[in-house]
């Protein structure tokens, strides 16, 4: 019989529902009969695509024996960390509470029956001692057994994590506080003394792409008038490593969640929307501020992979690929060089192998999984072709063996929709098709922002997932973020009216429901389930800080409608982070480029256009600006037929014919502009 998990949307929960476990939805039935029974909470939070979370619920989830003790001794909750981020963020935070280091999925947190708070919490168990650690089942006993004989000492350890978690929550803000320039110097320097010299990146294995620390390299870089080289080759030396490594599907296009060695070789393989829409933004940037050819392929590689493996019908992004097909991690995307010599022709292997590797000893448990060893250049020479011949082996090659890989059993996909990581990937397709010129990837981020307004924005507010039809969950601060940074991309990208009148309720609805008294934003609404903890992150995570889009969304809309209400609620959010950005500056990138902007505030083209041949004269002028790397700008092209405009804008009068240009920057506006080069030499000047 299933459980009663088996009522749930998440596929990670549905995936749970047939376990001999007796799991239980968070919810109050559960917390209910933990209270009742005085049995403590198991809580068990994990993700459909994590390789590990499948290990633990073959070994001890699946078990009959394992089941039965966790029925007897505990009220086991099964969490989708995609679902209910509000609750993986206090407990992961707790878990690095108590046992000082980092934490990870699964996460299994033993929680008090009455307060809910975690008295004891691990990762990963085994079923028998392994490596240091106890079997599962013994740790369940001891943890009972503490639990119940010790309710003292338990109670005494919940006080305090209790009262570090509200401690930790704290806001530090004051007025007094400067936000200066010399913090985003100081982050330049962190991100340089964590660079791998030797395989670029940051830190060693596990090495973890880090969008938020290139674009900031990027940015500086930008910021400097192109004489920081040094920033500029530490982020163009990572993405060209993680554009030849394992990372990147070499042949499918899109990126792995990490690589478990430093060299970028071997990934871990679950592919997660929230990767690869900040990456494709990078990757299209990053083409914009180089023009290197292999950052326009990735970025178009990858956003066609998204079209075609990750956009569901009916126009939302689904959110994850699993690191397992036929249970064995890695197997969709592994070779054996018998099937590749099959499928290619002698010339077409010759390049291949010699490209990808294939000619030297397997890289990833006996089979091969492609990895870029050597360049097209070289190769051509070697074999004595023209580079473009080399090139034509390549591509067809890949096609073949693409091809094949399509009839493979494909790794599982998590069909759910949620909306913040959507607002990623709306952005991630916008700028893509804007510095590539591809109106079918700002169509496809167009399809995906209409199901979220038609599914998930419901009465002014946001829903966090929607699956099969059923859309639920009240969305957190990310949801409204992330979204409403998805659709000012768009608004840059092509004007609608209906987009800017979301844009501007998403805003409202965060201030309304998110605000905290002192500044910023906290995670959950003022609405939401009252948990343990209600917290308000400034730091980069897998994802950039909510609080820290909240600021750049704000300061660029408010500067863009003369809105001096977005623009403070901006500022106090830096006030109330800076203390905590000042510690530790290159962990909180997202809020660094709120400062950024706040500092040297965005510079806004609004173009209007009328009369005969003014399209064509419009993409003329948005193709040249699209081709620039500014990112301090923000660049809108409004219709004349656009109804009223709120605030200032009503004030950019269209002209007779032609285009005209209004350009304002460091707080005061020029004499409209009616060339292209009379931009152009201003932007020089």
């Amino acid at each position: 019989m299933p459980n009663l998990l088996i009522n749930e949307t998440s596929p990670y929960l549905q995936q749970h529902a047939h376990n001999p476990v007796d799991w239980h939805p968070w919810g109050e039935v559960a917390l209910d009969k933990a209270r009742t029974e005085n049995k403590p909470i198991l809580l068990s939070i994990g993700y459909s695509a994590c390789h590990w979370c499948h290990v633990m619920e073959h070994e001890s989830f699946e078990d009959e024996a394992t089941a039965r003790l966790m029925n007897t001794l505990f009220i086991n909750i099964k969490v989708d960390r995609e679902e209910r981020p509000d609750l993986d963020k206090i407990y992961q935070f707790a878990y690095q509470l108590l046992n000082q280091r980092g934490g990870g999925w699964p996460l299994n947190m033993f929680l008090t029956a009455d307060s809910h708070t975690p008295f004891f919490g691990g990762t990963y168990f085994p079923p028998q001692p392994r490596h240091g650690m106890p079997a599962f089942v013994d740790i369940l006993q001891r943890v009972a057994d503490f639990y119940h004989d010790h309710p003292d000492d338990v109670g005494k350890q919940s006080d305090s994590v209790r009262e570090y978690l509200q401690r930790a929550n704290e806001g530090r803000a004051s007025a007094d506080v400067e936000i200066e320039a010399a913090v985003l110097d100081e982050a330049r320097r962190q991100l340089e003394n964590s660079y791998d010299k030797n395989y670029a990146g940051f830190g060693g294995a596990p090495k973890f792409p880090h969008p938020t620390n290139i674009e900031r390299l990027l940015r500086h870089w930008s910021a400097t008038e192109g004489s920081d080289i040094q920033a500029l080759a530490m982020a163009r030396t990572t993405l060209h490593a993680m554009a030849s490594g394992g990372i990147y599907d070499q042949l499918g296009g899109g990126f792995c969640r990490y690589s478990v060695d430093a060299q970028w070789m071997i990934p871990h393989f679950e592919k997660m929307l929230y990767d690869n829409g900040p990456l494709l933004v990078l990757y299209a940037d990053a083409y914009a501020a180089t023009g290197d050819a292999v950052f326009r392929r990735v970025a178009e590689e990858t956003a066609q992979w998204v079209m075609r493996d990750m956009q569901s019908p009916l126009g939302g992004y689904y959110s994850t690929l699993d690191a397992d097909s036929e249970g064995e991690e890695g197997k969709f995307y592994a070779w054996q060089l018998a099937e590749v010599q099959q499928l290619l022709t002698g010339e077409e292997y010759a390049v291949l192998s010699r490209h990808y590797g294939l000619d030297r000893a397997p890289n990833f448990e006996g089979a091969w999984h492609l990895h870029v060893f050597r360049s097209l250049e070289n190769i051509a020479d070697e074999l004595h072709l023209e580079l473009s011949s080399a090139q034509l082996m390549l591509s067809t090659g890949r096609e073949k063996l693409l091809a094949a890989r399509e009839t493979r059993v494909r790794p599982g996909r998590d069909e759910k929709i949620l909306t913040s990581w959507n607002g990623l990937m709306i952005k991630g397709m916008v700028v893509a098709g804007r510095r590539l010129g591809r109106e079918d990837f700002i169509a496809s981020a167009e399809q995906a922002l209409a199901f979220v307004r038609k599914n998930l924005w419901v009465d002014g507010r946001l829903l966090a997932t929607s699956k099969d039809g059923k859309a639920h969950l009240m969305a957190y601060l990310d949801d409204y973020a992330f979204l409403a940074d998805g659709v000012l991309a768009l608004l840059e990208a092509r004007w609608c009216d209906d987009d800017l009148h979301m844009l501007i309720a998403l805003l409202d609805a965060m201030l309304a429901h998110f605000s905290a008294d002192d500044g910023g934003f906290y995670f959950t609404a003022d609405d939401h389930e009252k948990l343990i903890q209600r917290p308000r992150p400034w730091m980069d995570e897998a994802t950039p800080s909510g609080n820290g889009i909240a600021a750049q969304v704000l300061l660029r809309v408010g500067y863009l409608l003369g809105n001096s209400r977005y623009v403070d609620a901006a500022e106090k959010t830096l006030h109330a982070a800076w203390q905590n950005v000042r510690g530790f500056p290159h962990a909180h990138n997202a809020v660094l480029t709120a400062a950024e902007e706040f500092l040297y505030p965005t510079e806004t083209i609004v173009l209007r256009s009328a009369g005969m041949g003014a399209a064509e004269e419009v993409v003329r002028w948005t193709a040249a600006l699209n081709q620039e790397y500014a990112p301090r700008r923000l660049q809108v092209v409004i219709p004349d037929d656009a109804p009223m405009l709120p605030g200032v804008l009503a004030a950019y009068a269209a002209p007779a014919t032609g285009v005209r240009a209004y350009v304002c920057r460091e707080g005061h506006c020029l004499p409209p502009l009616e060339s292209l080069s009379g931009l152009h030499r201003r932007e020089k000047g």
